[in-house]
């Protein structure tokens, strides 16, 4: 497994969001609901009204932007449809042939696009690592979606983009980071706050 420990230290965010929150009984349906901010439960698509940037970390090096969204299904859910739909399409669609060359299953897919602010800039696929729970996942598969992604090489305002599968470890439920050379974006946490306040409206529509 591509993983190595990372001097990090992750900020459990799910104790303090969750704590005292008992599961929710739903009388239409029965049973129980999750807890308000577990993203665990899957909602049903069209009720989302989020843009991609909302759940995006975005970063920049050397007129270098980098950004990075998840594609797992309980955060794309929360999108505006469009968005949802064309996010599931692309996860569903590269799938099985990254599971094929990482040879492994369930694995955590992110979309991951290279901007260029600057004329003649090169950009290292390899390069781009997430943080999680103390430990630094590294690919273990990318998949271009735009033709040029091999060149490696951006003209000025000119974007690549790409699936990348990593370990099915990686938990969204606590902070994370986007590393990219050493630059990083690590505000997952303010994101969470978005997806869970996204959630609980979503629920609320959907049971109207």
């Amino acid at each position: 497994m591509s993983v190595t420990r990372s001097t990090l230290s992750p900020l459990v965010v799910v104790a303090v969001l969750l704590s005292g929150c008992a599961a929710a009984v739903d009388p239409g349906r029965g049973g129980t609901l999750a807890p308000p901010g577990d993203l665990g439960t899957l909602v049903p698509s069209g009720y989302g009204t989020l843009f991609q940037d909302q759940f995006t970390l975005a970063l920049e090096k050397d007129g270098l932007l980098v950004k990075v969204t998840p594609l797992d299904e309980r955060v794309i859910l929360l999108a505006a449809p469009d968005t949802y739909t064309r996010l599931h399409r692309l996860a569903e669609s590269n799938r099985t042939v990254l599971e094929a060359d990482a040879r492994a299953s369930n694995l955590s897919l992110f979309l991951v696009s290279f901007f260029s602010r600057q004329p003649n800039l090169t950009y290292e696929p390899e390069s781009l690592h997430i943080v999680n729970r103390g430990l630094r996942y590294r690919p273990l598969a990318v998949r271009a979606i735009t033709p040029g992604w091999g060149g490696q090489r951006l003209g000025q305002e000119e974007s690549q983009m790409a699936v990348y599968a990593f370990d099915e470890a990686i938990d969204l439920e606590i902070d994370l980071a986007a590393d990219y050379q050493g630059r990083e974006n690590s505000g997952w946490a303010t994101i969470l706050s978005t997806l869970r306040a996204e959630l609980a409206r979503v629920r609320a529509r959907s049971r109207r």
